[in-house]
């Protein structure tokens, strides 16, 4: 079966396809190369052996989204990862998002619903649930008003494709991801962001090597155990492993909706502090960071309640915090030798 990936060679897209090449789809990815590049393809078939095919293209062309279904109308399922993901850039430039993010998804859907039927698992996010009202957060918590246009764009792709699954031959998995960590344990692909880091990890991998000068903690006011902010941590390949399940099961007609929710993540909260001690521990060095005003956007805790992932799909997260920072530890040394 020929799955079209999205953003395939972006950190989770690449670890995705590594997993369903390894259970024997054949894939195909498309990426404008806007924040990765061309080196991750060696990477995935150094880990498979079997080189995916590849196009760059950049979906917000809505012809040229047409023309490519045209040339590939073998595509069974489709794994929508490409999109613009940082909260405070879209604080700061909210058309690029709005664009970005929701035109890619419309002209995707318009070419899925003239196929018999399709599979589409799309990239969501536990930004959805704004700052839930209770810990750990459960699919059918309250979707609050969006923190940022980021998080809103992920809140309205959930809509237009529940929307869209109503009246079309398209089934849908929504997949709220929480916090995606660490690499590849071969340490062939990673999170390497291009310029400076938006998320946690990769800034502290950095700083560790002497890329950067100190990491800045964003407020120690939050109402938690020591002030800074709570988030779920999952490993990118167990993240990975769970679009392959999801994918599975709308191609062998397991599910029971038009529409499934599901969150993944590792149910369990981590400060940034503990994230920063649990780096400390496995790099065997201090790291240097400073403690700043808290960030537009930014909400004080979220983590999953896993339930529902763990016992529909069958899927269940892996690895602990300190094992994903020393994937991503491992893989920062790589890329910098």
């Amino acid at each position: 079966m020929k799955i079209l990936v999205t953003g395939g060679l972006g950190f989770i897209g690449s670890h995705t396809v590594v997993e369903l090449q390894n259970v024997g789809f054949e894939v195909i990815i498309v990426d404008n190369l806007s924040n990765t590049s061309l080196a991750v393809l060696d990477g995935i078939s150094n880990i498979t052996g079997k080189i995916p095919a590849f196009e760059k293209l950049d979906l917000r062309e809505k012809d040229k989204v047409q023309e490519f279904f045209k040339r590939h109308i073998d595509i069974t399922g489709v794994i929508h990862f490409a999109a613009s993901k940082a909260v405070g850039e879209s604080v700061d430039d909210p058309l690029l998002y709005y664009e970005n993010n929701i035109n890619t998804l419309v002209y995707i859907l318009q070419e899925l619903k003239q196929k018999p039927e399709s599979s589409l698992i799309f990239s969501s996010s536990c930004t959805v649930y704004g700052q839930a009202e209770k810990m750990p957060i459960t699919e059918d918590a309250s979707i609050q008003p969006a923190m940022s246009p980021y998080g809103n764009t992920k809140q309205i792709g959930e809509e237009i494709i529940t929307d869209v699954a109503k009246v079309t031959n398209i089934n849908a998995i929504l997949l709220r991801y929480f916090n995606p960590i660490g690499s590849h344990p071969s340490a062939e692909i990673g999170e390497l962001p291009i310029g400076i880091p938006q998320n946690l990890v990769p800034f502290i991998t950095q700083t560790g090597f002497g890329l950067r000068k100190e990491l800045s903690v964003y407020g120690d006011d939050y109402p938690t155990a020591d002030g800074t902010a709570v988030r779920d941590y999952i490993h990118v390949v167990d993240l990975a492993k769970a679009h392959v399940i999801a994918l599975q099961r709308l191609l062998n007609k397991k599910n029971v909706a038009k529409v499934e929710t599901y969150n993944l993540g590792t149910g369990t909260g981590s400060t940034v502090l503990e994230v920063i001690k649990a780096f400390e521990k496995v790099s065997g060095q201090k790291l240097p960071y400073k403690i700043v005003g808290r960030r537009e956007g930014d909400i004080t805790s979220a983590y999953a309640n896993t339930d529902k992932a763990n016992n529909t799909l069958g899927w269940k997260a892996q690895s602990s915090l300190e094992e994903s920072m020393a994937s991503a530890w491992k893989w920062e040394q790589k890329v910098r030798s």
